[in-house]
């Protein structure tokens, strides 16, 4: 299986950021890492080796790279206003810089898929419902999609347009909704066991209900904690039954 990491001084957020590839073809899986993990998080706790039959299979080609939420939402020496200004700029790394990687890597154009699990559900999700114009779907592992939830009471316009909670309600665009109810793939997922707070995709599916976007949601049994073990069954069960 192919494996290889690639990195560049990245303009959005002035600093040097990473990206490993796994596999040589199929639609492209984007991962985002849990918590303040990096890259490599995926791989060291064999959520790579779970799903490797689909990558060596050619079904999809994966990329995970570097979060930084340490440096803002998980850092509590920042100002909340900063934090949101920092995850911004992140936005606009993987929208400027990632996609064209991918795009790039891929010689062409292919379908994109995000996903995460925990802190990393929050940004799949949120990427894709942002920019459904340029993603295939989202599938969110034990997400919470209510920003509010890491922000210390603090709420800015920054904060509100990165909160699916919040905008996804007060989305009346014709054009972006369309583009989320054709053909796309959202998958909110969680288990219902310790740690986990199945209520967060429940809610956001009856928003998106609510806009007559196609989604669903899966709540595993009480059994299934907010762990390791439990998104490395998830992933590969949505890889195969319903990409």
């Amino acid at each position: 299986m192919r494996r290889e990491i690639t990195k560049w001084h990245s303009p959005n957020l002035n600093k040097e950021m990473e990206i490993v590839a796994y596999g040589e073809y199929g639609f492209a899986l984007l991962m985002f890492p849990t918590a303040a993990a990096d890259y490599l998080e995926y791989e060291r706790f064999q959520l790579i080796d779970a799903i490797k039959p689909f990558i060596e299979s050619g079904k999809c080609k994966v990329y995970s790279i570097n979060s930084i939420n340490s440096e803002s939402w998980l850092n509590d020496e920042m100002h909340p206003y900063d934090k949101a200004i920092r995850h911004q700029q992140f936005n606009k790394y993987i929208i400027d810089e990632v996609v064209p990687f991918i795009y790039k890597d891929c010689n062409g154009v292919v379908p994109i898929y995000t996903t995460g699990a925990s802190l990393g559900a929050f940004h799949a999700v949120n990427t894709f419902l942002r920019r459904p114009d340029l993603f295939a779907g989202t599938i969110g592992m034990s997400g919470s999609y209510d920003l509010t939830d890491y922000a210390k009471n603090y709420f800015d316009e920054n904060m509100y347009f990165n909160s699916p909670m919040h905008y996804m309600p007060n989305l009346e665009d014709n054009e972006i909704l369309e583009q989320m109810r054709n053909g796309k793939k959202i998958y909110l997922v969680s288990g219902q066991g310790n740690y986990e707070k199945p209520e967060a995709s429940t809610d956001l599916s009856n928003v998106l209900n609510s806009k007559s976007i196609p989604n669903e949601v899966d709540l595993w049994g009480f059994d299934v904690p907010h762990d390791w073990p439990t998104w490395r069954k998830m992933l590969p069960y949505y890889l195969e039954a319903k990409l």
